[in-house]
């Protein structure tokens, strides 16, 4: 691997991916809302900074993603669902990463191995809920995970050996989590960040559309 582009570079595992690819010689280039000013929720940003990077990337990860936006915790029940914070949460879990997918023809390689892929959550598979809850945080990630694949199968069209995939990274110690760890084991920033660049250095173009968790175990849909 010569090149990667994180995005969510200054979140936990972002960060962390960008320091163990930096230790491995790769090129890094990472776009963060709070240190490039990188705002997956404003299109016309997003289509901007993606239009002036060049050359091509044998990693593209998006880390980005937020469990309570603008305060709003996750929902108890479906009588919680509100319009506003269901639109929040699928402008940046969602839309956002379909917007840099939308590059990714022309930003990954078309003659060799390479992976985009995008952080998930398992609590994103409709097979795997057996709790409910969280309707807006779910269904976000539900549909991010549509995305993925649906972009797989678009992708594989032109560039036969990308793997475009969706990851559950499991619990990580994080801001983003420390309200709901609870008795969760969860890893830091630094373990998921192993796991996860071990998981996509074993996928193949086989497994481009798939969902997959930390273990490179598949997680339901």
């Amino acid at each position: 691997m010569e090149n990667a582009l994180i995005i969510g570079a200054s979140g936990g595992i972002g960060q962390a991916v960008c320091q163990h690819l930096s230790r491995q010689g790769v090129a890094v280039t990472g776009l963060a809302r709070s240190t490039e000013g990188f705002d997956l929720t404003d299109p016309d940003g997003v289509h901007r900074t993606l239009s002036t990077l060049t050359g091509s990337f044998d990693l593209i990860l998006v880390a980005t993603g937020a469990l309570e936006i603008n305060g709003a915790v996750p929902e108890k029940t479906i009588r919680a669902a509100s319009a506003q914070v269901m639109m929040d949460q699928f402008a940046l879990n969602a839309v956002g990463p379909a917007l840099i997918l939308g590059h990714a023809t022309r930003l990954l390689p078309r003659n060799r191995r390479a992976v985009f892929a995008v952080l998930s959550a398992r609590v994103g598979s409709i097979g795997d809920n057996r709790l409910g809850g969280w309707v807006s945080y779910r269904a976000a990630k539900a549909a991010v995970n549509q995305i993925v694949h649906t972009a797989a199968i678009e992708l594989a069209r032109t560039h036969k050996q990308a793997i475009c995939v969706a990851l559950h990274p499991g619990t990580v110690k994080t801001e983003f989590t420390r309200k709901y760890l609870g008795r969760n084991p969860a890893v830091t920033p630094d373990e998921a960040a192993s796991n996860l660049l071990g998981v996509m250095g074993q996928l193949t173009p086989d497994d481009t559309g798939g969902f997959f968790d930390w273990a490179g175990q598949p997680v339901p849909w």
